[in-house]
C-alpha cells in the first residue's frame, strides 16, 4: 500500500512516500480503508521530534473511511462499516489500524470527508465549550486563530450556546471567514488584549480558548475577567515558558488548563456521545465545516508547509 513513511524527525521534507505492507488487524482491532485523514498540528509535533516517537513510523492519527477488516474479539464493527477515529495508527497511508474501541460509526447522512475534517476538532471543540469551560448564554469569550479549522469550529458551537465571540486572526481575508461563522467582532493580533478590555468595558472576557500558545499567552490571560478561565489547547505558535502561578492570583484568581483530547474522551461512552453530537450537528447543518484543502497523499509535506506558515484556513485533509 502506498503511505508516508518518517524515517528521522525533521521538517516538511521528511514525509515521504513508501510501500509498507499492509498491517494486519489484531485483537480488538479494526483496519480501515482510508478515505480521508486530517492533517493535525499534533502530526507536526510528532515529525518534529516535540513529542517523541521513535521512526520509522507513519504519522496521522486521524481518518475516516470503511471498515476493511476487523480482529479477533470485535463485534461492534463489520466490514464495509462506515467509521472514524481520531485515534489511528498511521492515518497518512491508504489503510490504517485502530482499536475498535476508539473507533466511532459515521452517519450515512455524513460525507467520509466531512467525517474526517470533523471528528478531532469538532471533539475538541465540544469538550473545550461543554466541559472545559462550559459556556453559559450571555458570556462572551475569546477565541484565537478563528479562520483555522479549530477556531471556525469553536466560533461556532460558542455560539450555539449562547455566547458572544470575539475572534482574532490574522489577515482581513481570516477575519471575514471567521465573520461568516459567526464570530460577533473580529480583530488582529496586534493590541488584542487591549481591544478586548474596550469590548466588555474593562471587564474582560469568561474564558480565552487559546491553541497559539506563546505569542498569544500573556494577552490572554490579560483578556480575561475575574475568575476567568484560560484553556490552552495547543501551541501552535510555540511553547508558553514558565511563568509564575502567581500572575494568576494578580489578574483576578484566574484559572489555567492544559486539557487534551485524549482525557476527555477516555471513557467509550463519553467518546460515543461527543462524536455522535459532532456529527448530529455536520447532518443537520448546525455545524458547517470548511475544509481548506484537499492533499493527496504524495503532498503531506506541502500540507505541513501551509500549516506551519499559517497559509490555510479551515481544515486540511490527505486524500490517499
Amino acid at each position: 500500500m502506498r503511505a508516508i513513511v518518517i524515517t528521522e524527525n525533521g521538517g516538511p521534507e521528511v514525509l515521504v512516500i513508501g510501500e509498507p505492507p499492509v498491517p494486519e488487524p489484531g485483537p480488538g482491532e479494526v483496519l480501515i480503508d482510508v478515505a480521508a485523514a486530517g492533517v493535525n498540528f499534533i502530526d507536526v509535533y510528532f515529525r518534529t521530534g516535540a513529542y517523541p516517537r521513535t521512526p520509522p513510523y507513519t504519522p496521522g492519527m486521524e481518518a475516516a473511511g470503511t471498515v476493511a477488516a476487523v480482529g479477533e474479539g470485535v463485534t461492534e464493527f463489520s466490514v464495509g462499516d462506515r467509521v472514524a477515529s481520531a485515534n489511528v495508527t498511521g492515518a497518512y497511508a491508504e489503510k490504517a489500524i485502530a482499536a475498535a474501541d476508539r473507533v466511532v460509526p459515521v452517519p450515512d447522512g455524513v460525507g467520509l470527508d466531512d467525517a474526517a475534517a470533523a471528528l478531532l476538532q469538532g471533539m475538541t471543540a465540544h469538550y473545550l465549550t461543554r466541559s472545559t469551560y462550559p459556556i453559559q448564554e450571555g458570556d462572551t469569550v475569546l477565541v484565537h486563530a478563528a479562520a483555522g479549522g479549530m477556531g471556525l469550529l469553536l466560533t461556532q458551537t460558542a455560539k450555539a450556546l449562547g455566547a458572544t465571540v470575539l475572534a482574532t486572526a490574522s489577515t482581513p481575508e481570516k477575519e471575514k471567514l471567521a465573520k461568516d461563522a459567526g464570530a460577533d467582532v473580529t480583530m488582529g493580533y496586534d493590541g488584542f488584549a487591549d481591544r478586548v478590555r474596550e469590548l466588555t468595558g474593562g471587564t474582560g472576557v469568561a474564558a480565552v480558548y487559546d491553541g497559539v500558545g506563546a505569542p498569544t499567552f500573556e494577552g490572554s490571560l490579560a483578556s480575561l475577567r475575574p475568575r476567568g478561565m484560560l484553556a490552552l489547547y495547543g501551541a501552535a505558535g510555540g511553547k508558553v515558558p514558565p511563568f509564575d502561578p502567581q500572575r494568576l492570583n494578580a489578574g483576578g484568581s484566574l484559572f489555567l488548563t492544559r486539557p487534551t483530547l485524549a482525557h476527555y474522551v477516555a471513557a467509550r461512552d463519553e467518546l460515543l456521545e461527543r462524536a455522535a453530537d459532532v456529527y448530529r450537528w455536520v447532518e443537520s447543518g448546525d455545524l458547517n465545516v470548511h475544509v481548506g484543502r484537499r492533499y493527496d497523499l504524495a503532498e503531506a509535506g506541502a500540507a505541513h508547509t501551509d500549516l506551519e506558515g499559517r497559509r490555510t484556513t479551515g481544515k486540511l485533509l490527505l486524500i490517499p
